[in-house]
């Protein structure tokens, strides 16, 4: 009798959970946490390489990615052998040179001196003031400028006429375009640069400085010795980010600053892409500049970083 009814129910062991699984319902909120960032990579970085294939066609969009027809590196011929494109490549790394040689140190060395700060309410309102530039758009930053510069009544002509000077066409002109677009960087930028730096030099062990000051350092020579090298890797995953952006600069900034008499130095990959993809509707041949951009950045961010693991660096992966 037992056994009959012990054969009609039988008992049902639940299937251990994977480990795998098991960690996803424990992280459960982590995980949510991550999937608004998933998803934006998701939708807006990677389907949209799909769309690299109408490089090597002669894209319609009435016909559609499947419907265009394939023209094989035409786009890419096109490109090598245009006079007004390698104008533009130069630009473009005019550019990033600017950035890497005037904007990257201007925060380390920022954080730098407000690390050396005693006053932690002192410290506080100049982080505060040097953040601020970093919330306003490159609209209202260029805005601003073009109140000074212009040469209508602008700030530093006026004060150029008043001490007996010629008044500079600072906005049209080919020679100022670098430096005011660099000082631009800088003063929106630097600020919120320095927070990734000051949070590496806060996880320096103080006994450090201590032992230092015991043998006779002082703060140039603390700063030299200690704080450079503890923050280093951090100053060189960031350079290696910067130079992946080589080709890739602020598309908003320079469309903004550009016109037809400083044309010929402050056209851009980026506005060039614009200027062909959307304005003249040039689909195929942008996207084959677009992609040809991503692969130079891609080769020098693993450059790059093989050159730092010679060099005994963690790099960035």
């Amino acid at each position: 009798m037992n056994n009959t009814a012990a054969e009609s129910n039988p008992v049902v062991v639940p299937k251990p959970q994977s480990g795998l699984w098991k960690r996803v319902v424990r992280n459960r909120y982590i995980y949510l946490m991550i999937l608004p960032g998933f998803l934006y990579f998701l939708i807006f970085k990677y389907i949209p390489m799909f769309g690299l294939v109408i490089s090597f066609q002669d894209y319609q969009p009435y016909k559609g990615i499947m419907g265009s027809e394939w023209v094989g590196l035409k786009h890419f011929e096109r490109l090598f052998t245009d006079s007004e494109f390698w104008n533009i490549f130069k630009n473009t790394l005019v550019v990033f040179v600017v950035n890497i040689v005037f904007y990257f140190p201007v925060p380390i060395l920022l954080a730098l001196m407000l690390n050396e700060v005693a006053s932690s309410y002192f410290k506080r309102v100049v982080q505060t003031i040097v953040y601020i530039p970093h919330f306003l758009s490159w609209v209202i930053v260029v805005s601003i400028s073009f109140v000074m510069l212009t040469m209508d009544g602008g700030l530093i002509n006026e004060l150029i006429a008043y001490f007996g000077g010629q008044p500079i066409n600072f906005l049209m002109s080919e020679e100022w375009f670098n430096p005011i677009y660099v000082i631009q960087v800088i003063w929106r930028e630097a600020g919120w640069g320095t927070i990734v730096y000051l949070a590496a030099m806060a996880a320096i062990d103080p006994g450090l400085y201590e032992a230092a000051r015991m043998d006779g350092a002082g703060r140039f020579r603390q700063i030299w010795h200690i704080t450079l090298p503890s923050i280093r890797s951090v100053v060189i995953v960031l350079l290696i980010l910067k130079i992946g952006n080589v080709l890739d600069t602020s598309f908003e900034h320079i469309y903004l600053l550009l016109n037809s008499m400083n044309k010929n130095v402050a056209e851009i990959l980026d506005t060039y892409v614009y200027t062909t993809g959307l304005k003249q509707g040039q689909y195929s041949f942008s996207t084959a500049v677009g992609l040809f951009k991503s692969v130079i950045g891609l080769l020098l961010v693993m450059f790059s970083n093989w050159l730092a693991k010679k060099f005994g660096e963690d790099g960035i992966y």
